[in-house]
C-alpha cells in the first residue's frame, strides 16, 4: 500500500493534519488540500478522502464533478449520520462513507479495501464477456450495451462482473460484500442495494439484475 496516493480533502485542520500524520505512518503518499478548488487541481490520487463539509462548494458536488473526470475511488468522511446522505453520497459516484468520530483502524481498513480491485477473472474471461447485448471487458474496465459504452464506477463494474461470472446464478448478498467491498466490511449492506439500483438505471431495464429476496441477486438477460 505504499504506493498508494490518498488526497484528502478536509477543510478542518484539527482533523486533517492528524488524518495525514496517521496515513503517512501506514505507508500512504498523502496529499491534503482544503478546499474543493484545491482538490480539483491536485495531482492524480489513488484514492479520495472527502469531507461534505467544504467553504467552497458542497461536498456532494465535488463527489459528483471528481466523478465525471476520473473512476478514482472516493470515500466520505462527514460529521453527517444521515441515511440520505449517505445514499446521494453513494448515488454520485463515491465508493464507501465514513461517519465522524471513527476509528482510525477502521478508516484505513476502509482504504486498503476501496483500493483493492477484483481479483484477477479466470483465465476464460480475460477476454470481452457477451451475455446477450451487454458486453463486459474486464481487462479494460469497460462495460457497453448495444455497443454504446456505460459509465459505471468501480464498484458498480466490481459488482456487474461478479454477477456476470455465472450468469443466472444467484450470488449472495454476504458473498458480494466479501469480493466487492472486503471479507471484514463494517458497513451497512444496504450500500449494495444502492449500487444495484443505481446499475439497473444504467442499464436502462430493471430485469438485468433480478433480486432474490432477503438472499441475493442474479443476473440474467431482459426479455
Amino acid at each position: 500500500m505504499g504506493d498508494v496516493r490518498v488526497l484528502v480533502v478536509e477543510d478542518d485542520d484539527a482533523i486533517g493534519e492528524p488524518l495525514v500524520a496517521g496515513l503517512r505512518r501506514e505507508g500512504f503518499d498523502v496529499t491534503l488540500v482544503r478546499t474543493a478548488a484545491a482538490a480539483m487541481a491536485a495531482p492524480p490520487a489513488d484514492l479520495v478522502l472527502l469531507d461534505l463539509g467544504l467553504p467552497d462548494s458542497r461536498g456532494f458536488e465535488l463527489c459528483k464533478r471528481l466523478r465525471a473526470r476520473s473512476s478514482v475511488p472516493i470515500i466520505i468522511v462527514t460529521a453527517r449520520d444521515d441515511e440520505t446522505d449517505r445514499v446521494v453520497g453513494l448515488e454520485l459516484g463515491a465508493d464507501d462513507y465514513v461517519v465522524k468520530p471513527f476509528g482510525f483502524r477502521e478508516l484505513v481498513a476502509r482504504i486498503r479495501a476501496v483500493s483493492r480491485r477484483s481479483t484477477s477473472p479466470p483465465p476464460h474471461m480475460l477476454g470481452p464477456q457477451m451475455i446477450g447485448e451487454l458486453e463486459i471487458d474486464r481487462r479494460a474496465h469497460r462495460v457497453s450495451l448495444a455497443g454504446e459504452e456505460v459509465a459505471l464506477t468501480p464498484k458498480e463494474f466490481d459488482l456487474l462482473a461478479l454477477l456476470a461470472v455465472d450468469p443466472g446464478a444467484m450470488v449472495a448478498r454476504r458473498q458480494i460484500l466479501a469480493v466487492v467491498w472486503d471479507p471484514h466490511w463494517y458497513g451497512t449492506s444496504k450500500t449494495v442495494d444502492v449500487h444495484i439500483a443505481s446499475l439497473r438505471k444504467k442499464l436502462g431495464n430493471a430485469a438485468w439484475i433480478e433480486t432474490i429476496k432477503g438472499v441475493g441477486f442474479r443476473l440474467g438477460v431482459p426479455q
